[in-house]
């Protein structure tokens, strides 16, 4: 079982992801912004992050930088998951550390897969 932090302000987003989360069998954290996700994922050091990108606080862009950037968690997979859908904010969600990039609505296979296929590359 791995754990994977859920950083998203919506709260339907929320549990929709930590659904399926739980259902593959993880064990799902949560946040509710880009501050306090970077917290959780240095207190917690989850096996993966699932990180909205439009939140107030940090946006999921500068949370998966700082994320990315500090030792102790630079080794965590990101999946930005959100509504920006645009060639050039994927492009600059990868160049800030993410690994994948998932535009909502999502399709949940494909989340699934990008999920399986992260904590399968762990």
């Amino acid at each position: 079982m791995s754990r994977i932090l859920i950083v998203d302000d919506s709260p339907s987003q929320l549990m929709g992801m930590k659904r399926i989360v739980e259902k593959l069998g993880h064990e799902a954290l949560t946040a509710e912004d880009g501050a306090a996700g970077v917290e959780m994922a240095k207190k917690e050091k989850p096996d993966l992050i699932l990180m909205d990108v439009v939140m107030p606080n940090l946006n999921g862009f500068q949370a998966t930088r700082a994320i990315s950037k500090e030792a102790t968690t630079a080794h965590i997979p990101i999946v930005l998951v959100t509504t920006k859908d645009q060639e050039t904010d994927k492009v600059w969600g990868m160049r800030q550390g993410a690994k994948a990039y998932i535009t909502k609505p999502f399709n949940e296979n494909a989340l699934i897969e990008v999920i399986n296929s992260l904590l399968a590359g762990a």
